[in-house]
């Protein structure tokens, strides 16, 4: 079979830049647009939801995100069988990529498109069965189509420098959709400055968004033949016995709980930037993209030296390093969001020098972790579903992608209620204004915003710590190829956690 030029590996990596973009504004907007806070709400933002805080904890918004997944638990494992088991004379992928898309697209505009009213001091149940359902739906689609094409980088990775290319690649387009989701806190506010109502300006940036990303995930479903490419039997086993089977993968269940740890923290850090750089550190929302900004382009700069970093100190070291730089990187947000951290800023203006030094050191900090984590862990997923098929003859390389999906959402489900629970922590919520608008504010106190990065730290920390078991020599033995005595040089003399363990 062909291997993919660089050429047509950027052409794949074009898709993720398309899902990445809608996943973006789910982990940035969601909480922002549908529980505003006191400065939203001045500029017309309308509260849709009801804080309903169960027991004064957990927030409706959290509850939605979390029940979501049970939905997933069933849908991932499914559509990963369907694809698996395909026999589309077109290929076991590209089919679903290109239904998916352009619902996936149009869901994410219907979310933010409830107008059902404010809540006004009851449940708003029309608001929250509207929200509930299009979640619900968005990630259906997002599996739909992400789950296929992420099987196809162990397809079309037919090396391992093919494999961390096209890793590299997907990072790159990763980092720049979620980069342009955050694009809304520069344009809204030109459109509200232009007449558009609060909740218009952003509805017509997520629209613009979803189009973008339309076309993007479209992009390689049109352009590359998958079966010039792969060659692969169906999977015949059926959707329980597969999903047993993956799960049995002992170096599989260890990355799998190591990643929902990444996916909480990274989540728990999108989600709360905006606040981090309002609340914590007195900034205006519009530096949010400044700093995100910041972060990707040098992230970016680090990319060309991971592949060689890999052949010198193998890929587990590396993700664990990753971890730890982020746990710093987060130790550093909990710092800056001390009451008083900001001592000569005045209510007009409370930034200073010292919150310009934590923006800064935040921004330099994570560029260098968020490169790691973005390329490596991906091409770990396709090198343990291509032992799985070298050692059972069972090519499930759907179902093991499917599941890293799901531990994405997962995670990023978790880091949504922890978020949305801890920031509210010491800060009175509901009520109204002097204007009599409804107030639902999730982010007054900067305690809560110091509790949440020390929970992300928790996060990253214990994703190094159970990373260490995953054993990355027996892995890369069996399915070395010619052309890869780099990457096994880098991990022949590992000593790792566990190998005599069976």
């Amino acid at each position: 079979m062909k291997r993919l030029s660089k050429k047509q590996m950027i052409i794949f990596a074009i898709g993720q830049l398309g899902w990445s973009m809608l996943s973006g504004i789910i982990s940035a907007w969601l909480v922002y647009y549908f529980l505003p806070n006191s400065e939203s709400l001045k500029s017309g933002a309308i509260p849709y939801l009801v804080p309903g805080l169960l027991g004064g904890f957990i927030t409706v918004l959290g509850i939605i995100t979390a029940t979501s997944r049970i939905f997933d638990a069933v849908t991932d494992p499914l559509i990963a069988s369907l694809s698996d088991r395909s026999k589309n004379p077109k290929g076991r992928r590209i089919p679903f990529m290109k239904f998916a898309a352009i619902p996936l697209s149009i869901v994410t505009c219907l979310l933010f498109c409830v107008d059902f009213g404010r809540y006004d001091g009851n449940l708003g149940w029309l608001n929250i069965l509207w929200v509930s359902v299009m979640i619900i739906l968005f990630y259906l689609f997002m599996t739909m189509y992400c789950t296929p094409y992420n099987a196809l980088i162990s397809e079309f990775g037919k090396t391992q420098e093919d494999r961390m290319f096209i890793s590299t690649a997907i990072s790159l387009t990763f980092f720049a959709g979620t980069l342009l989701a955050y694009t809304p806190f520069v344009f809204a506010g030109v459109l509200q400055g232009a007449g558009v109502s609060f909740a218009w300006s952003y509805r017509i940036c997520f629209i613009v968004l979803a189009v973008i990303s339309c076309v993007s995930m479209l992009i390689p479903t049109f352009l590359l033949n998958e079966k010039e490419f792969v060659e692969t039997k169906p999977s015949e086993e059926n959707v329980m016995r597969s999903l047993i089977s993956t799960f049995k993968n002992r170096d599989f269940r260890t990355f799998s709980l190591s990643d929902i740890m990444y996916w909480v923290g990274l989540t728990m850090f999108q989600t709360g930037l905006p606040f981090f750089v309002t609340v914590s550190m007195g900034f205006n929302e519009s530096l949010t993209m400044v700093f995100m900004g910041a972060m990707t382009v040098l992230s970016a700069c680090f990319y060309p030296f991971v592949t060689a970093l890999v052949k010198k100190f193998g890929k587990k070291k590396l993700v664990i390093a990753g971890f730890l730089g982020l746990a710093i990187c987060y130790a550093i947000t909990a710092v800056s969001s001390v009451t008083g951290i900001c001592p000569t800023g005045s209510a007009e203006d409370p930034a200073n020098g010292l919150s310009w030094l934590f923006g800064i050191l935040i921004t330099v900090i994570a560029a260098f972790p968020m490169a790691l984590l973005g390329i490596i862990p991906q091409s770990i997923v396709a090198d343990v579903a291509e032992a799985e098929a070298v050692t059972t003859g069972q090519n499930r390389e759907g179902m093991f992608f499917a599941a890293r999906t799901f531990a994405m959402k997962f995670g990023q489900s978790i880091a949504m209620v922890l978020f949305t629970s801890l920031a509210i922590i010491g800060v009175k919520q509901g009520g109204v204004d002097a204007e009599g608008n409804v107030i639902s504010d999730i982010t007054a106190g900067k305690f809560g915003l110091m509790i949440a990065a020390i929970v992300a730290v928790a996060f990253c920390v214990l994703g190094a710590v159970i990373l260490l078991f995953y054993r990355e020599k027996k892995i890369m033995k069996t399915i070395a190829k010619e052309g890869d005595e780099a990457f096994m040089k880098a991990i022949e003399n590992e000593k790792e956690v566990g190998e005599k363990a069976e």
